[in-house]
């Protein structure tokens, strides 16, 4: 019987390769969430490079949050990361949610990037 972890994994391997294959040379929009703290990064997998990233774990957010944790600290690193993208002249995007259900901190993240400018 396969554990949680391996089915984690085999969840987030079926979405990148489903993202590869409608990606059309777009960049990665990758969420990792963890139990204090969740982080977003667009990723040029051509060139294996970071362009740009935030977490809740960034000075300028962690006065403004109130826990790392919650749906409004999602929202604050998924404005971040979209303001931090369209500063690097990056406009479209796929995301990537890895092997968490589009839900709760993960959908917070995301519509508050798609508000602030990037398209996906």
């Amino acid at each position: 019987m396969a554990t949680a972890k391996q089915l984690f994994d085999r969840r987030k391997r079926r979405t990148r390769y489903a993202l590869r294959q409608r990606a059309r040379d777009r960049l990665r929009l990758s969420v990792f969430r963890s139990s204090k703290h969740i982080y977003a990064q667009i990723i040029d997998d051509r060139a294996g490079r970071t362009v740009a990233a935030a977490s809740s774990l960034d000075e300028d957010l962690r006065d403004t949050i109130k826990s790392g944790a919650g749906a409004e600290a999602a929202q604050s690193v998924g404005k971040l990361v979209a303001e931090r993208a369209l500063a690097a002249g990056v406009k479209a995007v796929v995301f990537d949610r890895g092997g968490y259900r589009y839900h709760g901190r993960v959908k917070a993240l995301a519509e508050a990037a798609r508000e602030a400018g990037l398209s996906f």
